[in-house]
């Protein structure tokens, strides 16, 4: 024998209708107060490496924060974000630049020490920029990747009262015992550094 269905009161039909007509931007975000308690950064969105690939700190009490190392990906956004959260990689930086739109990432708090710059000493002493792109490929070098970076660098800068200077934000390929190019002959250095001084 078939029971027929029960019919759903008019009170929770039009529940359902106004739950509905709700864009679902406006709805709550159970992560949205821990995303926004994490980031050092307000502009930035929490995209957290994996524990294994930094190391737990409390800078700049325990390490002097001195230098902002600029970076390029030689990835693309999405896989620096999952090569970050890949426990096996012993790689992160605390931020990710995307080239499209300069929209930030932060992996990693600032007063913890990212494995960026391939030298202990300069990783402790620092905050790693990664930017969207290749060394060869300066179309990756946009406008909105240059700005953002660069207001982002500022702030760095204001917080650890770095200089905003060549001698204390510096190429990947500029710490003692790198082997890296990054960011490479097609960076502009005078650009950024002038954009830097002028967030």
């Amino acid at each position: 024998m078939d029971r027929a269905r029960p019919i759903p009161s008019r009170r929770r039909f039009l529940k359902g209708a106004v739950l509905a007509a709700v864009p679902y931007a406006l709805l709550p975000d159970a992560r949205a107060g821990a995303q926004s308690r994490a980031v050092d950064y307000p502009l930035a969105e929490w995209r957290a490496a994996s524990s294994s690939n930094y190391t737990a700190s409390d800078r700049p009490d325990s390490y002097r924060v001195d230098r902002v190392v600029i970076h390029v990906t030689q990835e693309s956004y999405t896989d620096t974000l999952s090569i970050f959260q890949n426990p096996k990689k012993e790689v992160s930086a605390h931020y990710v630049v995307r080239s499209v739109d300069g929209h930030v990432a932060q992996c990693v708090r600032e007063a913890d020490v990212a494995w960026h710059a391939g030298n202990w000493d300069y990783n402790t002493r620092s905050v790693g920029i990664e930017h969207e792109g290749w060394v060869d490929r300066p179309a990756y070098f946009t406008d909105a990747l240059y700005a953002e970076s660069a207001k982002l660098t500022a702030a760095i800068c204001a917080t650890y009262d770095i200089p905003r200077d060549r001698d204390h934000i510096i190429g990947h390929y500029q710490v003692p015992g790198s082997d890296h190019t990054d960011p490479g002959p097609d960076w502009d250095w005078d650009r950024y550094i002038g954009l830097v001084n002028f967030a």
